[in-house]
C-alpha cells in the first residue's frame, strides 16, 4: 500500500495494485479496477514514483537494505 495525500491535505494508504488509470487536471484522479475513484492532491508522477518504490520494496528486499 502507498500513501497519499487528499485535497485537504490528509494522508490515507490506496492498494497500488487495484488501481485502473490516473488522470489529471486540476487534481489527480485515480479511478479503481472496481470502477471507484479517488482525487488526490498527489501529482499523477508522484503516485508513479511511490509505486515503483513500494513495489522495489517487495520484490527486492536485499537491495532496499544496501540503499
Amino acid at each position: 500500500m502507498i500513501p497519499l495525500r487528499t485535497v485537504t491535505g490528509k494522508t490515507f494508504y490506496i492498494n497500488s495494485d487495484l488501481i485502473y488509470r490516473i488522470d489529471e487536471s486540476f487534481d489527480t484522479m485515480i479511478t479503481m479496477v472496481n470502477g471507484n475513484t479517488v482525487r488526490v492532491a498527489d501529482t499523477a508522477e508522484e503516485i508513479n514514483q511511490k509505486i515503483i518504490q513500494y513495489k522495489r520494496t517487495i520484490m527486492c528486499p536485499e537491495r532496499e537494505a544496501r540503499e
